[in-house]
């Protein structure tokens, strides 16, 4: 939704605050539209290296972006500070989007391409999307018990209200935590007790490592333990369309070796 003063006509300098959709506005064809971004939006490859980088998403340089005269500045509700996101609406339109799961995802696609006039480039990524999914084949009779992992001293996990527990849910897994919300502590003993089928081991936020594997599976001796894509479960936006491969070509072939 907008925030602060209204966007006029077509954007031609926009800021992008949020790394899943500067790689989404590269799918709308907005190369030339979009002057600043995060230094943690790693793709495409070409922006990352040319684009103005504007500080992090929690730590952005407020005075950098304002410079640039945005005429569209797009933010996320979980991902951003929200005292940025007010500071800035003082000067620039501002895009706030809030991303909870596969469906709202998918809104958020077609609401950002109606915002930056590119209404038929967001279908097509919404297509795509669709059919990836739809072509995916898990190969589990039930769902598996998982625990998501994104964070370590403490131990961090995802609640029922994430993108990531939702696509952890299309892709056949069920988490552990199934009353807990947003990004919830849990003690080795709590893991412990859990007795997952699977622990995935994000390599974002916290970039887990094959050392950390080692460390859990000495209380863990039978639960299959793995290092994941962090991007495949929790990037929304066009990378949506990629997790399916992901998961048939490299995830499920690797949890079956277990």
């Amino acid at each position: 939704m907008h925030i602060g003063k209204p966007p006029i006509g077509k954007p031609q300098r926009i800021v992008s605050l949020v790394p899943s959709l500067t790689e989404l506005l590269h799918s709308f064809n907005l190369d030339e539209a979009v002057l600043g971004i995060t230094k943690f939006c790693i793709h495409p490859d070409s922006w990352f290296r040319q684009k103005s980088r504007i500080g992090g998403t929690k730590n952005p340089d407020l005075e950098r972006i304002n410079a640039l005269e945005p005429d569209l500045i797009i933010v996320n509700q979980e991902e951003n500070n929200m005292h940025d996101v007010r500071f800035l609406a003082k000067s620039s339109p501002v895009w706030l989007t809030n991303v909870h799961d596969y469906t709202s995802a998918l809104s958020t696609i077609r609401s950002l391409g109606l915002c930056t006039h590119r209404e038929r480039e967001a279908e097509e990524v919404v297509a795509a999307i669709e059919h990836a999914w739809k072509q995916l084949k898990i190969p589990f009779t039930k769902p598996k018990r998982v625990l998501y992992l994104i964070w370590r001293n403490p131990y961090m996990s995802i609640g029922i209200d994430t993108f990531i527990y939702s696509i952890l849910e299309k892709a056949g897994f069920q988490h552990v935590l199934r009353n807990q919300k947003r990004y919830p502590e849990i003690t080795l003993a709590e893991i412990v007790e859990a007795q997952p089928d699977y622990v995935f081991l994000s390599s974002e936020p916290y970039p887990f490592r094959t050392v950390h594997i080692d460390e859990l599976r000495q209380q863990l001796p039978n639960t299959a333990i793995h290092l994941v894509d962090g991007e495949a479960f929790s990037w929304y936006g066009s990378r949506m369309m990629h997790t399916p491969a992901y998961l048939s070509e490299q995830l499920y072939p690797a949890l079956s070796a277990f």
